[in-house]
């Protein structure tokens, strides 16, 4: 591929993005979600994902008058109670954008402090836009106005994993496992509900939760595992329990498929190698390989030339970025979130990774193409952690489950 410049890649965003004035004052996110601790990996990389963004938002213009995107880092420690900390903190600084993604635990506390603090303070209101916690929750029972969501829940994903193991006559046994906290629960939940609706004869031979973050040495899972004879595995593991879980897994003898939501990237692909390889099965929008046009490959190149040991693992991320940008350009305003807000649902985008992006009005929910991937060294255009091993789509669900059904009610100012 020829060297491309960021200065390409951020060409087609003119077109959205405001010209730039003398005096801009930025537009601030903050990002609140693990830097220190056993998921910092995770949370360092997507900070670099927003702030990348940003820039490419930024380069092309910016918004409004030529007001600056800057993302403003928080650490809450994967800890729901340092997360409500933290948004105070950033409310106070008179930031009016949030952003998290790592743990549904975490997302939980925020859209009920969120919508808390709204309602008590309707001159200094925020916006949550969740870019990767996909409790279903979140945007069902839980919903309110003020929080988007960006990933396909936990529900839509699942829709997509069971389509393929539907079709699979090989699998007749299944273990789910996962971290013991909502969204690991709601995997589970999903697991079950949709195997018996497609595949009622597939037989679930393990169903168990283990300590989020905690486990060092995921032998005994395994083991049971292994000897309960599973076909195949799914779990919604992510960060150090997805690679202690997995690379146990296989270590023990496990020879089928391993269903995943976050297996890849931010050292897990890297430590997974070959041994992934014909396992390693992962739910997740975006296309990577083969890039979905010449503008992501652009992006993708000029991002790694500027952070050679990182990924684009989410690009959800730029999509957020973008759509937040266009939304407070329609608006005329990024002070006033309540119009931000009307403006962001409902929105149609084409989205950075491929495909068409919706934000359903109803419930907050984006609706777009989910791919299941596959860990290999073969066909790729990008790999990651600089290991040779990336992720090549082998199914695609158009706009997945854009008619699934909600129970959300919301309340609109």
């Amino acid at each position: 591929m020829k060297k491309i410049t960021k200065l390409g890649a951020v060409s087609a965003l003119s077109l959205i993005i405001g010209a730039s004035a003398a005096f801009a004052e930025n537009v601030r996110v903050a990002f609140i979600d693990p830097l220190s601790g056993p998921f910092a990996g995770t949370g360092t990389n997507g900070l670099h994902q927003f702030e990348f963004a940003a820039e490419l938002v930024n380069e092309a213009g910016g918004v409004l008058d030529g007001d600056k995107i800057e993302i403003v880092a928080f650490d809450n420690k994967i800890s729901p109670k340092e997360s409500l900390i933290q948004l105070q903190v950033a409310i106070d600084q008179g930031i009016r954008y949030i952003a998290q993604g790592n743990s549904s635990g975490v997302a939980n506390a925020l859209t009920e402090a969120i919508d808390k603090h709204n309602r008590r303070n309707p001159d200094n209101r925020v916006l949550f836009l969740n870019y990767s916690a996909v409790d279903p929750a979140l945007t069902n029972d839980k919903c309110n106005f003020w929080h988007f969501r960006f990933d396909a829940n936990a529900d839509i994903k699942m829709d997509a994993l069971t389509d393929v193991i539907a079709k699979d006559d090989g699998i007749k046994k299944i273990y789910i496992i996962g971290q013991d906290y909502s969204f690991g629960k709601a995997v589970a939940a999903a697991a079950n509900s949709m195997i018996a609706e497609k595949r009622p004869d597939i037989e679930i031979v393990g169903d168990e939760l283990h300590p989020i973050g905690k486990v060092k040495d995921f032998t005994p899972y395994a083991r049971k595992i292994v000897s309960s004879g599973a076909d195949a595995v799914i779990t919604g593991n992510w960060g150090a329990d997805m690679l202690g879980l997995g690379k146990s897994v296989i270590e023990n003898g496990f020879e089928g498929p391993i269903y995943t939501y976050y297996a890849a990237a931010d050292g897990i692909t890297a430590a997974f190698g070959e041994s992934g390889k014909g396992s390693l099965r992962l739910v997740a929008e975006g296309l990577i390989n083969p890039p979905a046009s010449e503008r992501a490959a652009e992006i993708y190149s000029a991002f790694k030339e500027k952070y050679p040991d990182g990924n684009v693992s989410q690009g959800r991320i730029f999509n957020v970025i973008e759509m937040l940008a266009k939304a407070i350009n329609q608006a005329g305003t990024a002070d006033d979130v309540v119009k931000v807000a009307y403006e962001l649902e409902g929105m149609e985008h084409d989205g950075v990774w491929g495909g068409k992006l919706k934000m359903r009005e109803v419930d907050h929910q984006l609706i777009q193409d989910v791919h299941i991937h596959a860990h290999t060294d073969e066909n790729i255009t990008f790999d990651y952690d600089n290991s040779g091993f990336g992720l090549v789509a082998e199914s695609t669900v158009t706009m997945a489950s854009a008619d699934i059904p909600t129970t959300c009610e919301m309340k609109r100012p």
